[in-house]
């Protein structure tokens, strides 16, 4: 797995104020508490610059439906495939990426100059306030002959920073493992990076109060990509960085975009063989009166099994 191969996009300075106004209208909870801020620091100017980058990209706790069209007339085929991709986010969230032949909300390159090339997207609301006739989100030489696994690692990561996700490998928690000289060193000579270019892409993390992701570092995220070893400080666990959105993932996305039909479920618990039901219980939900869908749990045997395997089921 190559190491970090997404590299963060930020909107341009002129764009700011209009992206925090689409940021305002999809989901009002995107204004900073500027007042909390005050009273931290009563010195601090809430000036029309400051309000327009202290804010969320968050859509909201609703459905979010967005069209997906590609710039560089990709095949069908591979259309197809990349949407399926990043509707791999569907399993516990309330979201869909539909395919558009054209003007979609995101807009798809495959560019590779040196600008625009790689892998990127914008995050969250900010693909609004993108021109129309400009990428929302980069997949560099993507063709049906790329790997599955990159499909997975690459473009659901992308998907991600749609939804409004950050990069996990950029958390305070994390970027505190790199050794600072090392990281200059090895960006300086694999990637030609200056030393502003490796505090910007790799040293510089994002502040707590702004995330939207996992409440705790998950080094295991779809959302993170691999730091190499030899850059970490002596001592310091690797960041593996994801290869697929991990069930913690798929559990806070679901939070956030809560499914509407996600309740009544009646649980059967059955052994690995298959034979007979050792028991039911009934998922959070089930007074909103809508029938019951009957889930198998395969469990290898024994009654804890059986309840680690509800527990489960149920989160």
């Amino acid at each position: 797995m190559p190491p970090i191969t997404c590299t963060p996009k930020s909107l341009p300075k002129a764009k700011l104020h209009a992206a925090a106004a689409l940021a305002f209208g999809e989901n009002p909870g995107n204004r900073f508490p500027i007042e909390k801020l005050l009273r931290l620091a009563p010195s601090f100017a809430p000036t029309p610059d400051a309000i327009a980058v202290l804010r969320g990209k968050y859509w909201g706790k609703r459905a979010v439906r967005l069209s997906v069209s590609f710039l560089d007339g990709a095949p069908l085929a591979l259309r197809r495939r990349i949407v399926e991709h990043m509707n791999a986010w569907q399993r516990r969230a309330d979201v869909a990426f539909t395919l558009a032949d054209r003007d979609g909300d995101v807009r798809i390159a495959r560019l590779d100059d040196a600008q625009q090339g790689g892998y990127w997207s914008y995050v969250g609301t900010d693909i609004l306030a993108i021109d129309a006739d400009q990428p929302t989100m980069n997949l560099e030489g993507f063709t049906l002959a790329t790997p599955e696994s990159e499909f997975r690692r690459v473009v659901r990561h992308e998907a991600g920073h749609t939804l409004g996700f950050v990069h996990e490998h950029m958390r305070s928690e994390l970027v505190a493992r790199i050794d600072r000289e090392k990281a200059f060193k090895y960006f300086d000579k694999t990637q030609g990076w200056s030393r502003e270019e490796v505090e910007a892409q790799v040293l510089t993390p994002i502040e707590n109060g702004s995330l939207l992701g996992n409440p705790a570092p998950d080094p295991d995220s779809v959302m993170c990509y691999q730091l190499p070893p030899e850059i970490l400080l002596a001592g310091a666990p690797p960041i593996l960085g994801g290869a697929d959105i991990t069930d913690s993932d798929h559990r806070w996305a679901g939070k956030l975009y809560p499914r509407a039909d996600a309740a009544p479920v009646e649980l059967l618990a059955v052994d690995g063989g298959g034979e007979g039901v050792h028991g039911a219980g009934e998922a959070r939900g089930g007074e909103t009166g809508q029938p019951r869908r009957p889930v198998a749990v395969i469990v290898p045997g024994g009654e804890a099994a059986y309840v680690a395997a509800l527990v489960e089921a149920l989160r």
